[in-house]
């Protein structure tokens, strides 16, 4: 079994297709050499040795590759003529993560590795440049501290304990940048970083160089199981068995002086999607500087730069001498970065997101992978690349991230409130989108607020990955420092966040909880408003407005529509939502509650008469109150959806939730109907129930009341005939919920179409329509070849399947469902996403039964469920006639419906 791969000098044992094997990282490092472009040697350590050290351990992973690592060294020692722990002519390297999914900043990565004392004065004196020398000497000793040592903050208002010394020694020396510091400043730097290191481990700082590889190469293994890793994962679905490689690559050095310097780049905007290479850069600095967000880079064309000087309203002259483009400083390597840019991007015909470095005016390439994109860029790019032929229609629906989707129905900032609204800052629009919240400073705190349903903004100087849990929690997120290709931006776009980034005149004090701009010092609490479209931060609240949907969206859709075979449906109780679901494309209403109705105006106080009365004549007469009333809103809603199905749930919830339970209201109540407080209290105590989700409800009242069936069956068919006779296409579906036996869905099936002939006769005029139900009990599943003797059509109600067939109550699980993710007892939240093992095995079993016993049963899932992606693969994988979602989960349902269809 061969553990680790070699690359370099053009050559390489792997290549792209073995990404699974290498890592993103370690497989377009190996294909960039193959293209022949200009990359540091080095080798990458597979992902199988990763789950090999998580089952065996450390000691017997590093005899399994200790061979290997050695020829691998021996084998780059070979290409660039340095010795590994030999301080005569030193080969230092980087070690780095690369899981086969990117997951920017959540693990590990260790610089300038291999360097001691001895290290350090031979490089002086080789690069004659000891400034140099020892600035990587002490970015290593402090990386090496951190990740391999784990030197962490001692709490979360505390720095990092080596920027700590780092700023002292500053402070003492009168300078504000790392780069002001000198050879002795930095010689000291070291000394007390060791003697911290001393002090926290109770060990001297390794010399070895191979006890310093072996200890990053396991570092990064380590880092595919810590906190933020795990949760990136759980958040973005990335299987833990994965694992990650580990990448070690020889040395080349940003940090080496002003014809130095290392960056980041895109082949296009990673936020619009604009087809505009842009990136940022670092003089003098390595990678870890521009990603962290510790310094503000500068932009790599001239366009851009321009664009940020804009931004900070910083004038032409002042850009061009104080923040230069590397256009303008190292045109030629720019030059070469933007011809090479160009080649990855035609070569994996996908935005990349690049990582280079340029040492003593050579430009050398540390990574590409297709880029992290906000949604509106996700569509703007792939139609963009259809136009350019460069990828097919096909292609371009499967590059679709159907969940980001979602991003570009947001609302936006009404225009006109953005004119009365006062800018406080202005930052780098890092990441689209219009974000309103009270501040927070602490990603625990923004997870607590969030807890609370408080909107949050995540203030920070700069982000870090271990922010992620408040970053994913928050409405939107504010940096002080930062570029618009540090953590808080790359993450931020990935999620779909808005973020304003590198707002340097803003002032953050943690110890304080406050942030002063504008003139004006903001607490913990107060609310300001993000717009991540153009770096404005604005004061308190700004009013949103219903987004604009660009052409392109509209294409996707078309898209779509054109390859898919599943239908997509909208829950929808009110016309306005119907409305907005078939704006959205969507192909009927899988689910309509009848019993939302009843809360609205006069409505309620007939629910209640009707409950309260003591006989069917009584309950009869509220019903007719009623009947008007839910007749007018399914005339609305058979409009809106013209031509289209509309499945109508009659009434689900148990009867008490219908009564008022405060005195005062019981009294007015009582007065209006005639009735006693205590007649009243009375009635309402009967109706309280043990467990109510398994009590009085859904067709068990239909059952027992059949009068309120008959009144919603007489509205369902009298709307639908006077729809009709407008000339408007009606297709009536009668859902009956909550069904378990043959026999319930029989007794009601006998009313609602007793009912409907009786209307029929009534009007001397007909309309077709099905008679279907719900099917939310195990029973129902179990026994769907009965049912389906009885019913024109199933709808699974996976919300109330998964609550019965797990055991958990929807209302109480989430206080235990959290920590049974956070501790791997579940993957997810079945809730959120169908348990295809369990709940999909009783869906499965309905589907084949029911289509058994009558082969041309219309089938859908009108659950929660109806608008996530795998959920909604996975039924159309059963042949579902349809799914059904919320209206603003439609657009998602159709892209996931169509690659379901596409990956048959």
């Amino acid at each position: 079994m061969k553990r680790v791969y070699t690359f370099g000098d053009g050559k390489a044992e792997g290549n792209a297709e073995m990404r699974n094997l290498l890592g993103g990282k370690g497989a377009n490092l190996a294909e960039m050499n193959l293209l022949g472009m200009p990359v540091p040697p080095g080798f990458t350590i597979t992902t199988e040795v990763c789950t090999e050290y998580t089952q065996k351990g450390r000691d017997a992973v590093v005899k399994l590759i200790q061979k290997e690592v050695e020829d691998a060294i021996a084998h780059v020692e070979s290409l660039t003529g340095k010795k590994f722990d030999n301080p005569e002519n030193p080969l230092l390297v980087s070690v780095r993560s690369g899981a086969r999914a990117s997951m920017p900043g959540m693990m590990d990565t260790v610089l300038n590795l291999g360097m001691n004392d001895a290290t350090v004065a031979s490089l002086a004196e080789k690069s004659g440049n000891p400034r140099f020398a020892w600035d990587s000497y002490r970015r290593f000793v402090q990386m090496y501290g951190d990740v391999v040592l784990g030197m962490k903050p001692k709490s979360k208002a505390d720095i990092d304990p080596f920027e700590a010394i780092m700023e002292k020694v500053k402070e003492e020396k009168g300078v504000r940048l790392d780069t002001e510091l000198g050879v002795e400043d930095l010689q000291k730097l070291v000394k007390l970083f060791k003697s911290a290191v001393k002090d926290f481990t109770g060990k001297d700082f390794p010399d070895s160089a191979w006890e310093q590889l072996w200890g990053g190469i396991c570092a990064v293994f380590d880092s595919w199981m810590n906190e933020r890793a795990i949760l990136y994962r759980r958040m973005n679905q990335i299987p833990e068995e994965w694992g990650t490689a580990v990448n070690v690559q020889a040395m080349v050095y940003g940090n080496m002086g002003e014809n130095s310097a290392t960056g980041v780049a895109f082949s296009r905007d990673a936020a619009t999607g604009e087809n505009m290479f842009n990136g940022e850069y670092l003089i003098n600095a390595q990678g870890e500087d521009v990603v962290a967000g510790i310094r503000t880079p500068q932009q790599i064309t001239v366009e851009g730069s321009r664009r940020w000087a804009a931004l900070q309203g910083i004038g032409e002259e002042e850009r061009a001498s104080k923040y230069p483009s590397l256009q303008e400083t190292m045109p030629v390597c720019a030059e070469e970065l933007i011809s090479i840019a160009n080649k990855l991007e035609d070569y994996y015909r996908d935005m990349q997101d690049m990582e280079f470095t340029i040492q003593d005016g050579k430009l050398w390439m540390l990574q590409t992978r297709n880029g992290k994109r906000t949604g509106a860029a996700m569509v703007k790019i792939a139609m963009d690349l259809l136009r350019e032929n460069k990828i097919d229609e096909k292609t371009v629906l499967m590059r679709m991230e159907p969940q980001k989707l979602d991003e570009l129905l947001h609302p936006v900032f009404d225009k006109s409130a953005l004119k009365r609204a006062n800018v406080m800052a202005k930052g780098l629009p890092a990441s689209p989108g219009a974000a309103s919240g009270q501040i927070v400073f602490f990603a625990d705190e923004a997870e607590t607020w969030a807890e609370k349903k408080k909107k949050v903004v995540l203030v920070r100087i700069e982000t870090s990955p271990e922010d992620l849990r408040g970053m994913a929690v928050a409405q939107g997120i504010l940096t002080m420092r930062g570029g618009m290709t540090s953590h808080a931006a790359v993450v931020a776009r990935g999620m779909g966040k808005c973020c304003v980034s590198g707002a340097g005149e803003i002032k953050v004090d943690y110890a304080a909880k406050t942030v002063e701009m504008g003139g004006k010092v903001y607490k913990e609490g107060d609310w300001i408003s993000l717009n991540g479209s153009t770096g404005e931060v604005y004061d308190g609240q700004v009013p949103t407005a219903e987004p604009e949907l660009g052409g392109d969206f509209g294409a996707i859709m078309n898209l779509a529509a054109k390859y898919t075979k599943t239908l997509v449906r909208t829950n929808a109780d009110t016309p306005r939502d119907a409305k907005q679901a078939r704006h959205f494309g969507a192909q009927g209403i899988g689910l309509c509650r009848t019993e939302h109705m009843f809360f609205e105006g006069d409505r309620i106080k007939a629910v209640r008469e009707m409950i309260l009365s003591g006989d069917v004549e009584g309950r009869r007469k509220a019903l007719a109150k009623l009947l008007p009333m839910q007749r007018s809103d399914f005339e609305g809603i058979f409009e809106a959806m013209d031509g289209y199905g509309v499945t109508i749930r009659l009434l689900d919830p148990p009867l008490h939730e219908f009564v008022p339970h405060q005195t005062a209201t019981q009294k007015e109540l009582a007065s209006e109907m005639g009735l006693t407080l205590e007649e009243v209290k009375a009635k309402v105590d009967s109706l309280e129930e043990f467990n109510p989700m398994l009590g009085h409800r859904g067709c068990r009242l239909g059952i027992t009341y059949p009068e309120i069936t008959e009144m919603q069956a007489r509205a369902i068919i009298e709307a639908a005939l006077n729809v009709k006779n407008r000339g408007i296409s009606v297709h009536p579906e009668i859902m009956i919920p909550l069904v378990g036996t043959l026999k319930e869905i029989q007794n009601q099936a006998d009313v609602i179409n007793t009912t409907a002939a009786k209307v029929f006769e009534e009007r001397g005029e007909s309309v077709p329509y099905k008679v279907g139900t719900m099917i939310e009990v195990p029973r129902a599943a179990l026994t769907a070849d009965q049912i389906a003797t009885v019913a024109d059509f199933f709808s699974f109600g996976t919300n109330d399947l998964t609550q019965m067939t797990f055991g958990y109550s929807r209302d109480d699980a989430p206080k235990f469902l959290k920590f049974y993710k956070e501790h791997g007892i579940i993957k997810t939240d079945p809730f959120e996403v169908l348990d295809q093992e369990g709940v999909g095995q009783l869906v499965r079993m309905g589907v084949e039964k029911g289509r058994a016993t009558k082969p041309e049963l219309k089938v859908g899932i009108c659950g929660e469920h109806g608008g996530e992606p795998s959920s909604v693969k996975f039924c159309a994988k059963l042949g579902m006639n349809y799914v059904s979602c919320s209206p603003y989960r439609v657009p998602i349902a159709r892209v996931a419906a169509a690659q379901a269809a596409l990956e048959e």
